[in-house]
């Protein structure tokens, strides 16, 4: 009874959040497809290279299909225990290509922690960014904390779907610059499509800079394929 109300809660929350979005004016919203490769080099460390590629399908009250970034990333895994991870990652944004943007590099540093005292699995996760342009470094601080549960009974079988929700709090920092806070909201429906193969399509609402005069509402519809060998 209570995991079904924790399930219910996310699902609630997330659309009562995401709902009244199409009537900001300050909205922008992408469309970002995503294919990721995990590979297990030993029992406790991993590689993940992804491939991302955002796109705006909302922008100036208007709807449209045009073409923004493609991020390509890496991350080294490392097991500490076994619920616990350290990861360094390096991305590599292309603006450049399809806006007067500069390209970006990044490099994260992240500590990773879960629990799962029944079929909810909870997660912890801190990481700490440094997002190199031409012209500036920020400095980004982050921490998340999600959810992930099977929708139909209490373990995940093949070709059942599942959820996940996460809630992620966000400061930037950066010479000459004051501080940008944002927050995340994300909900995500996945399917196990093979002992390997997960497939996931979901929404993320993001509050960008919300101690500003003018914050900024990003929506995001996402699709990912993760393959892991």
């Amino acid at each position: 009874m209570i995991m079904c109300f924790i399930k219910r809660f996310f699902l609630f929350t997330l659309l009562l959040s995401i709902a009244p979005l199409w009537s900001q004016k300050n909205l922008t919203a992408y469309w970002q497809p995503q294919a990721a490769v995990n590979y297990k080099v030993t029992g406790s460390y991993s590689h993940n290279f992804s491939l991302a590629n955002r796109n705006y399908i909302f922008d100036n009250e208007e709807f449209l299909l045009k073409g923004r970034q493609l991020d390509l990333a890496h991350f080294s895994n490392l097991k500490i225990k076994d619920n616990q991870s350290i990861a360094l990652g390096i991305q590599y944004r292309f603006r450049n290509n399809f806006e007067d943007k500069e390209n970006e590099l990044r490099i994260t540093q992240q500590y990773n922690i879960t629990k799962k005292p029944n079929a909810i699995r909870y997660g912890h996760r801190v990481r700490a960014e440094q997002r190199i342009t031409k012209s500036i470094t920020t400095h980004r601080f982050r921490y998340r904390f999600a959810v992930d549960f099977p929708l139909i009974g209490e373990k995940l079988d093949l070709g059942e779907p599942y959820f996940v929700g996460s809630l992620e709090n966000l400061l930037s920092v950066a010479k000459g610059n004051s501080p940008e806070y944002d927050t995340r909201l994300s909900g995500q429906i996945g399917w196990q499509l093979h002992s390997d193969v997960k497939f996931q399509m979901g929404v993320e609402y993001r509050l960008e800079d919300y101690s500003s005069s003018l914050p900024q509402n990003i929506l995001f519809l996402s699709t990912s394929m993760q393959l892991s060998l």
